[in-house]
């Protein structure tokens, strides 16, 4: 792993997401490498010519957090790189950013898949308005290990149980959903007494992890890769509409919290054009 750190004037940066106004990045880089990761496309500017999962830049800056610019707005920690990645340990960023936020009457989101979070429960408790999302994909640790370097699925349910009953509400992030691999429905049975919301949100490839994904599939799972091929070779949405219309019903009947995120690219587009 090649450490790195870097001064930055502040952590704070505008946000193009459809769910918040801004977004805080204690890190470059994530040590959690995940294959599907769309946050790769960072090292076009950041002078990075490492794999991705294999560097990590440590900001530092002097400058506090301003209470004023953030009060009454929507503020995620963290959207390319994970906040709680391993080296938080060691260097507290973002439990020195989190102290100053619990001060601010903003709505907090914070994404992760690291049960490090949990160092920090004192903390999130004294947040008025917060919500914690931690991504799980799949129950087969063997396909979550092929895919990223993160807490163990046991672990990351075992985080979320532990911090909804300590009042915190909290969100499984069903991302991305893989095609034939993704049993949403045992997801939401194996977790639906201790989560609050669910979201979702499909496999999007694009860049240079299409490939990867690609080859991944084709050679441990060749009896799906005619869906794959159909989906993002042949460009064809048909199982996607689908599945988006089968969670829907599901949740509906089940009264199960949640938001559909299998269109985010639309919704990032139609944020941006709302701000021109």
């Amino acid at each position: 792993m090649k450490i790195s750190t870097i001064e930055t004037k502040s952590y704070v940066t505008k946000s193009n997401l459809p769910a918040s106004d801004y977004v805080i990045n204690p890190y470059v880089g994530c040590p959690h490498g995940c294959k599907y990761c769309y946050a790769c496309f960072m090292k076009r500017f950041t002078g990075h010519d490492e794999p991705w999962g294999t560097f990590i830049d440590i900001k530092k800056c002097d400058k506090p957090l301003n209470p004023k610019q953030l009060t009454g707005k929507s503020v995620f920690l963290s959207s390319v790189t994970d906040c709680y990645n391993p080296y938080e340990k060691e260097y507290g960023i973002t439990r020195k950013i989190l102290e100053q936020l619990t001060a601010i009457d903003c709505e907090l989101s914070i994404s992760t898949k690291s049960n490090l979070i949990l160092r920090d429960i004192d903390l999130l408790k004294q947040c008025k308005n917060l919500k914690i999302s931690m991504s799980i994909n799949t129950l087969d640790e063997q396909f979550r290990m092929d895919m990223d370097n993160a807490s163990s699925i046991a672990e990351r349910l075992q985080t979320l149980e532990t911090l909804h009953k300590n009042g915190i509400c909290v969100v499984l992030f069903m991302s991305p959903i893989f095609p034939e691999l993704t049993d949403w429905q045992a997801i939401i049975e194996r977790s639906k007494d201790y989560i609050d919301e669910y979201w979702f949100e499909n496999l999007n490839l694009r860049g240079a992890y299409k490939s990867t994904i690609l080859d991944y599939i084709s050679s441990n799972y060749p009896d799906y890769y005619d869906i794959y091929k159909n989906i993002y070779i042949k460009g064809n949405k048909d199982y996607w509409v689908k599945l988006s219309n089968d969670i829907e019903k599901y949740c509906v009947q089940s009264a199960i919290n949640h938001i559909n995120y299998f269109y985010h690219k639309e919704l990032v587009e139609a944020k941006i054009n709302k701000t021109k």
